[in-house]
């Protein structure tokens, strides 16, 4: 339980950093927004790729045989879930660049389109627990879920604070 306490709060103090640096982007609106999702696109691609192995690898701690078989359905899971982000980015861009006249149609298209892959990353969550349970055992599997949603949280309410609100 320290162990996981002690990588979230270096996961969040990494997610503050990088919030820090987008905020930090040029100062025409469109080169923020810009920036704002460069450094999304970013940050999901390599560094909490990397934090997120680091995390697995020690809260985890599977045995090698073990690890053999969660890292090869983990890989699986996280190819999946890297074309869901891909289509949150689209959605983000959307929004960005009709942020200031952002219509009734469009407003909903993002809405439903953020809806939408909410519930096909949840139904992503779901394949990959049966299958980890499988591989491995029920109580890994979930040890997995809880470390996936843990940080899924941090990452969304990182976007989702960057953001302004729709007026």
């Amino acid at each position: 339980m320290i162990k996981t306490a002690r990588y979230l709060a270096c996961f969040c103090v990494f997610a503050l950093a990088c919030t820090s640096a987008v905020a930090q982007a040029p100062p025409t609106p469109q080169q923020t927004q810009e920036a704002n999702i460069k450094a999304y696109i970013s940050m999901m691609r390599k560094d909490l790729k990397k934090d997120k192995v680091s995390i697995l690898t020690e809260l985890m701690a599977l045995d090698p045989q073990e690890a053999a078989k969660f890292w090869t359905v983990y890989r699986e899971y996280d190819t999946s879930l890297t074309k869901l982000a891909d289509e949150r980015i689209a959605l983000i861009r959307m929004y960005a660049e009709n942020y200031s006249t952002l219509s009734q149609e469009t407003a909903t298209k993002i809405a439903m389109g953020g809806l939408d892959i909410q519930a096909r990353r949840l139904d992503l969550q779901k394949q990959y627990f049966q299958r980890l349970s499988q591989a491995l055992s029920a109580k890994e599997a979930v040890r997995w879920l809880q470390i996936e949603m843990q940080i899924e949280k941090l990452v969304d309410l990182q976007i989702l604070a960057s953001l302004p609100i729709v007026e």
